[in-house]
């Protein structure tokens, strides 16, 4: 009798999975490979019938153009007063040891409605305290000409 005619033997392979008789001793046993894409382009699948659809013929397009709209940008308040330019101040933190680290000195914003008696109405405005001093002084208009802002905008 001979055992490698009716012995069986499995082959694994990256691809493929499969359980194969073996026929002689003195024929050289290669792992089943699948068969190649058929012209309605299935591919069967050797371990439980399950069949996967893959087209050939079509393929991308060289250029592909999306219209889609501009993504979002969340609107985020910069920590910078629009009439005097102010803004942070990089400084170190000094601890009892004197070990120096770097912190952010941020500038005292605030939110603040003023009167605008040429436009006959109320600015709500995120300013510098020191903007609000100086708008005091001098008159929101003086101020907003001399920073370049239009106030009609606001």
């Amino acid at each position: 009798m001979a055992a490698s005619a009716t012995a069986g033997v499995f082959f694994a392979n990256t691809r493929s999975l499969c359980f194969r008789k073996a026929e002689s001793s003195k024929r050289l046993l290669q792992p089943f490979k699948p068969e190649a894409v058929s012209d309605i382009g299935f591919v069967a699948s050797q371990l439980g019938g399950i069949k996967i659809s893959y087209d050939m013929s079509s393929q991308l397009p060289k250029s592909i153009s999306i219209s889609s709209p501009p993504a979002l940008q969340p609107i985020v308040a910069r920590r910078i007063c629009p009439f005097t330019g102010k803004k942070s101040n990089r400084a170190n933190k000094i601890s009892f040891s004197a070990h120096k680290t770097k912190k952010l000195q941020f500038v005292n914003l605030q939110y603040k409605r003023v009167w605008w008696e040429a436009g006959k109405r109320f600015l709500k405005l995120r300013l510098s305290t020191k903007a609000l001093k100086t708008i005091e002084k001098n008159g929101i208009d003086a101020v907003a000409k001399k920073a370049g802002i239009d106030l009609r905008t606001l």
